[in-house]
């Protein structure tokens, strides 16, 4: 019989993405013989966000049902980001969207201080939309 806490010690760190992500648990128990998490997220990116770090623990996830549902009036307010140094428009938008390929979104949304998606400068706050 799976033991609740020992899973939990396994999959901490989802557990811990979860949290910090403002994803909405609904449930946290056994079911199956396996830790099942279900909750809502506010966007696709927090969702598999949370898939990439379960699959970081275990690639075949056998111990885990982890059901997220997608509801968009939860999605995080508009954020903003200081350029750091080495940063790029699309290293950004892969911390924040998962994907790299997503750097227009941030350069659209910031057209009032970025006149070139590759010239960004250190110091700089940037308008990360949702």
């Amino acid at each position: 019989m799976a033991d609740l806490e020992q899973l939990k010690l396994k999959y901490g760190s989802v557990l811990n993405a979860i949290s910090q992500s403002g994803v909405h648990l609904t449930h946290v128990h056994i079911q199956d013989d396996k830790l099942y998490i279900e909750g809502t997220c506010g966007t696709d990116a927090i969702k598999n966000k949370i898939w990439d770090q379960a699959k970081l623990v275990d690639p075949t996830y056998s111990d885990l049902t982890l059901n997220l549902s997608v509801d968009p009036s939860l999605a995080p307010k508009q954020q903003t980001y200081t350029v750091a140094a080495g940063d790029s428009l699309s290293k950004i938008a892969k911390q924040f969207y998962g994907n790299a390929n997503e750097y227009m979104k941030i350069f659209e949304a910031n057209k009032d201080k970025l006149t070139d998606p590759n010239t960004i400068k250190v110091g700089q706050q940037l308008v990360i939309p949702n």
